[in-house]
């Protein structure tokens, strides 16, 4: 079997490929893919050769982690004609799969795909942003946030399920001016207008760095930082006022199954909307701009990759 796909063969060099996928194994499914979406985060630092070491890390590789598509072989409670959220796949004999889902065909173990039930259409790539979200905010030992820096889409995310799961309407900090707009319930405002200096908790969902000492100095006695960004320069902060505030650092890992359930069940049920999030789309054929646009367009929120012309 054969797939089109993204390939970074190098840092800043981008382009679709033909390559040759590994055979299904016994338990394996074989996936279409209908949409992916585009990483304006850790793809782009594979894109921008500054992602840090990293299990897998090398090229040329195939990047995307989130990819729509339907079952055409199926098996392990999954039939032919199925909707499935593919997270990554490894399955090219050219390429490494880092992360893997953006290619018109994938092979994949079923125990990584999701089903998509009442999630219809380009929507269904938002899953693992939204269990990511979740998991900074809700899952264990987390806390819901009372400050959000960055309005990118983890951002606009956290803020979503925040409301959702029944917390006060958060502020987001987000300083280009193109991002500084809410519809949805909460207010979005230049970090330098704001004098707050008693909040519980902030979680950072900017990945910017150098922000530490600023988030600290924003803190409420024993209040707590969440990072849930993707951080490639190591970080730190100053210690007296860490210390005075007894401030606490908590750094949101990869989601887990029980996030991705969550997730699901949040929107299915109507309490999480994921309308409006997708900013662009473009067919997978335009793949070398699509990328580029996503990368370096500030008033690109979310990317999706249509495969329906290379299908």
């Amino acid at each position: 079997m054969e797939t089109v796909a993204v390939v970074l063969e190098q840092p800043g060099k981008l382009a679709l490929r033909t390559l040759a996928l590994q055979e299904p194994g016994a338990d394996d499914i074989v996936v279409d893919a209908l949409w992916s979406g585009i990483s304006s985060g850790t793809e782009r630092l594979l894109w921008e050769g500054r992602m840090p070491d990293f299990p897998g890390m090398g090229y040329p590789l195939v990047p995307g982690y989130e990819t729509v598509g339907v079952v055409t072989q199926g098996g392990h409670g999954f039939a032919e004609g199925d909707r499935v959220f593919v997270p990554g796949a490894n399955c090219y004999k050219q390429a490494r799969g880092l992360f893997g889902g953006a290619a018109a065909r994938i092979v994949l173990p079923a125990r990584r795909a999701m089903p998509l039930r009442n999630i219809e259409g380009e929507t269904g790539i938002l899953i693992a942003l939204a269990a990511t979200a979740h998991h900074a905010v809700a899952g264990e030992h987390a806390q819901l946030p009372e400050l959000i820096v960055g309005h990118g889409i983890l951002g606009r995310l956290i803020a979503r399920i925040t409301l959702a799961l029944g917390g006060a309407a958060p502020t987001v900090w987000e300083t280009a001016e193109a991002r500084r707009t809410s519809t949805d319930g909460y207010s979005v405002i230049d970090p330098s207008t704001d004098n707050r200096k008693d909040y519980r908790t902030i979680c950072d969902a900017s990945g910017a760095n150098g922000l530490l000492d600023s988030l600290i100095g924003r803190l409420a006695k024993r209040g707590e930082v969440t990072l849930a960004g993707f951080y490639e320069q190591p970080l730190s902060f100053t210690f007296p006022p860490a210390f005075m505030r007894e401030a606490r650092l908590r750094i949101a890992a990869e989601f887990t199954h029980a996030d991705m359930e969550a997730a699901t069940g949040l929107i299915t049920s109507g309490r999480l909307s994921l309308n409006g999030l997708i900013s662009n789309r473009a067919k997978a054929s335009t793949a070398a701009q699509a990328y580029h646009t996503a990368f370096t367009d500030p008033s690109c929120i979310k990317m999706a990759l249509d495969w329906s012309d290379l299908a």
